[in-house]
């Protein structure tokens, strides 16, 4: 297959399936992780755009598990539409004021916050009826949000400012800004997020680096950083093993961290990914799923002990 735009993957650990936005393709896949299975939801709409490349076709690029439903963002038609998890079925679809970039569920408000960058918010959707997303309100920056990450339990929304070099804390119930951090990756900015609430640890993707914030009161000090090679984008952390996972894609390399309780990575592992694969999600097993859209396909890599 040829190249397919491939921005933020979903994992959905519970039901053992990878969610792959597959851009101008007009359909998301579904990986069945234990049998390898491939899924083709197809009929999202696709628009031509031009980009920082160039013209390019663009269409679903972003997704988020939510009950019993996965969400799906299309910058094509500024939709976030609804997925049956059971039937694999396209169901209800909302059309937002600006194109979706990330999607995030928040379990505990039953809500969907949505990055809106080019206008410079979060659209915040309201998913009481898990089928039927509507807007609720709208979110303003001083700047372009990029990346997500989300503390239920302590009512905690993370988001970048790209344009700015800041992390931000968003207070879910109120939705008001609630503490800024410098986030230190220099003129390109921060990219995606992580947390690990239970040892108060924010991790920010910098574009050749990740860090670790000391988030405990929203203190937003910096614990430690580990240099990863250029090209690094969307991140994901794995709880049950106190690992972070990050893929980049100018060095082609997938790095495996560990996380100690003082917030201090030291490499697990790396292995070779693919050139410009600098998105990955990762599986309850502790496998890695790494997007590779100059191959139009999604990369595995086993990081058992």
């Amino acid at each position: 297959m040829g190249p397919v735009s491939l921005d933020y993957l979903a994992v959905d650990r519970k039901n053992g399936t990878v969610w792959i936005p597959a851009g101008g393709t007009g359909s998301v896949d579904v990986l069945e992780i234990a049998t390898g299975k491939v899924t083709r939801i197809q009929g999202f709409p696709t628009a031509e755009r031009e980009g920082k490349a160039g013209k390019r076709l663009v269409g679903p690029s972003s997704a988020t598990v939510g009950d019993g439903v996965v969400y799906v963002g299309n910058r094509a038609n500024s939709q976030v539409c609804a997925v049956d998890i059971a039937k694999l079925a396209r169901g209800a679809c909302v059309t937002l004021a600006s194109p979706p970039d990330g999607l995030a569920y928040v379990a505990s408000a039953k809500e969907l916050w949505v990055t809106t960058p080019k206008d410079k918010s979060i659209t915040v959707l309201d998913v009481s009826k898990p089928a039927k997303p509507k807007v609720k309100t709208k979110i303003s920056f001083d700047g372009a949000p990029e990346g997500y990450a989300v503390d239920d339990a302590r009512g905690a929304f993370y988001t970048n400012l790209e344009d700015k070099d800041k992390t931000l804390v968003v207070d879910v119930p109120t939705h008001k800004v609630v503490a800024t951090f410098e986030a230190q990756c220099g003129s390109e900015g921060p990219r995606g997020l992580a947390v690990d609430g239970g040892r108060g640890l924010l991790f920010v993707a910098c574009t050749d680096h990740v860090e670790v914030l000391n988030d405990v009161a929203h203190a937003g000090t910096l614990l430690s950083k580990l240099d990863t090679g250029g090209g690094v984008d969307n991140i994901d952390y794995l709880l049950a093993r106190g690992q972070l996972f990050v893929a980049a894609g100018k060095a082609a390399t997938l790095t495996v961290a560990n996380v100690d309780d003082k917030g201090i990575l030291t490499v697990a592992g790396t292995a070779p990914s693919a050139s410009g694969g600098r998105v990955v999600v990762v599986d309850s097993g502790g496998n890695a799923y790494v997007a590779d859209p100059a191959q139009g396909s999604v990369l595995a890599v086993s990081s058992s002990p």
